[in-house]
């Protein structure tokens, strides 16, 4: 019962088409720069360059020393998310800012952004007036001869410039990809082999076995922080529940006394009360019309998919006090694959742990509210 992919990237990938498109402009650039007879030109390109990798780096010193204030600021603000209904722009705002308060890596890569441009704008304009007149007066008394080796020179100094630009690229589409986990876009970005792999192949060459020792444990950080920010995204989208279905939860745990009893009440009632909603996946197959909906649209008309089960229980255990999360990732779909799917982990205080349930699968008339191999059948999103 594993939703149908709502995403299937093509063999040409549009993202690593631009990355790729990125530096070779970039290489060109230089080369043509390189070979116009121009020594102005030539210089230019060569601080240009310079510029781009200096902002780099002091961008990367930077952010190690301004990342813990920021967070220290945003903790000292209230953002607590408001338990009724809110915009779409107040609801972007506290998934925003709570984020970047409470995932590092994130938080490193937008400001590594913004000092990056910040850094490189203002040496620009310093470099502007201390070179701008000699550059000036370099250009009217002298003269390149067009050379392949100028345009070479050139070239490499271009490719240089043209990485850190796909470096910004890549960063900008990771805080894409943070912010909007779920969205139709992002599948296809991290199908990107230049997304994925494409900066590690590049430096792997010149860092060593820096990368081999460093990357797994950078690898297995970014899978969590993913995990996180997606959950994020649902407390703030749902923060809000209904009057209804609070009243309905409290009244189908009224003589449970164990967090276990309560959370295992409620995975049954959604799992026999919820009917799978064929209709909606086909619709996305057929049309490609996705049929959004809230835990409410749930539970006044006892149909959704994997994910708007797993959404009206969170809302259900919210509102008796449980703590709870909702997953994304793959389901085993009975056939020898694995399909985009969504369940739920709630915290169980008398044993101190967190325990996985699946609540959409009831109807196959297993137990999958915490069962011994559920992570034969479950794998989280990265």
């Amino acid at each position: 019962m594993t939703d149908t992919a709502l995403f299937s990237p093509s063999s040409i990938n549009f993202i690593s088409i631009a990355i790729v498109l990125t530096i070779a402009a970039s290489m060109l650039q230089g080369f043509l720069r390189g070979g116009s007879g121009s020594a102005r030109h030539f210089v230019a390109m060569l601080v240009e360059a310079g510029i781009a990798l200096l902002s780099l780096l002091a961008a990367w010193k930077c952010v190690g020393w301004i990342s813990p204030a920021i967070q220290t600021w945003l903790k000292g603000l209230d953002l607590q998310v408001p338990s009724v209904e809110i915009s779409a722009l107040k609801q972007m705002y506290y998934t925003v800012m709570t984020s970047l308060r409470d995932f590092p890596l994130l938080r490193f890569g937008v400001l590594f952004l913004i000092g990056y441009v910040v850094i490189k704008q203002v040496l620009n304009l310093v470099v502007d007036y201390l070179l701008g007149r000699w550059l000036a007066e370099r250009y009217a008394m002298t003269k390149r001869r067009n050379s392949f080796l100028s345009s070479v020179s050139g070239g490499l100094i271009g490719s240089f410039a043209g990485f850190a630009r796909a470096l910004m690229l890549i960063a900008m589409l990771f805080i894409y990809v943070s912010l909007f986990p779920h969205s139709l876009v992002t599948p296809y970005i991290e199908s990107s082999t230049m997304y994925q792999k494409g900066a590690k192949e590049v430096i792997s060459p010149f860092t060593g076995d820096f990368i081999a020792e460093k990357a797994p444990v950078f690898t297995r950080a970014v899978e969590q922080e993913f995990s996180n920010i997606l959950q994020r995204k649902y407390e703030v989208l749902d923060a809000k529940i209904p009057g209804n279905i609070a009243d309905a939860a409290k009244e189908i745990t009224v003589n449970a006394k164990t967090d276990e009893e309560k959370a295992k009440l409620l995975y049954s009632w959604v799992g026999t009360r919820v009917k799978y909603d064929w209709n909606k996946v086909k619709l996305y197959e057929e049309q490609r019309i996705w049929k959004e909906q809230t835990p409410e649209d749930t539970f006044n008309t006892k149909e959704g998919v994997c994910i708007d089960y797993a959404r009206l229980y969170a809302q259900m255990a919210r509102a008796i006090g449980l703590d709870v999360k909702v997953v994304t990732g793959l389901g085993y779909d009975g056939q020898g694959g694995y399909g985009p799917h969504a369940w739920n982990e709630v915290y169980l205080e008398e044993t101190n742990r967190w325990v996985p349930l699946d609540a959409t699968w009831v109807a196959s008339g297993a137990n999958w509210f915490n069962p011994p191999n559920f992570d034969q059948t479950h794998v989280r999103d990265v």
